[in-house]
């Protein structure tokens, strides 16, 4: 029996026609239903095929995960709909570009932290570098918190995207 109460983060990954309107729909799935988006990714995965990946980071109940993912699979454009949290081993990513502004030696500090991190610097200037790091959620956190202690930061990041490992593929067979 499902948990009722409990609320839990899932990674959902969304095989879609790459078509005008799904990313609204799919969208407008979650606003309607007062669910939140914590992250979205979504880019074009078979030129061929006319497909996309959505991958959609969410909360909720054991339920409420679980009615989100029978109405997404139940929408016109969707192929398939993998839980990445509870199905099978995947890989999860996310991109950061961080820019800090400090000076003296918070700015040796940043650098060192940005090797720890296996951080790229991407921009230097006198009083700023823009970092960019990969990783999972809680590494770009972490990474970010840091950098917070050592000047004022500015961020942008990516949103997770993940897709199952081994040999399973989720494509579409080919007509």
């Amino acid at each position: 029996m499902l948990d009722t109460t409990q609320t839990e983060r899932h990674t959902l990954s969304v095989l879609v026609d790459n078509e005008p309107g799904v990313l609204a729909r799919v969208v407008g799935l979650f606003s309607g239903r007062g669910y939140n988006i914590e992250s979205l990714t979504v880019s074009e995965v078979d030129e061929e095929r006319h497909t996309s990946r959505i991958s959609v980071v969410t909360s909720g109940t054991p339920l409420v995960i679980e009615q989100i993912k029978k109405l997404l699979a139940r929408l016109v454009p969707v192929h398939v709909v993998e839980d990445l949290t509870t199905g099978p081993a995947h890989v999860e990513r996310e991109l950061a570009l961080v820019k800090i502004v400090n000076q003296g030696s918070d700015r040796v500090e940043a650098l060192r932290v940005a090797d720890s991190f296996r951080a790229r610097t991407l921009d230097s200037t006198l009083n700023s570098f823009v970092f960019e790091v990969t990783g999972n959620s809680s590494k770009i956190s972490a990474f970010i918190k840091l950098m917070e202690s050592l000047g004022t930061v500015e961020i942008a990041r990516t949103g997770v995207c993940g897709m199952t490992r081994g040999n399973t593929i989720d494509l579409i067979d080919a007509d």
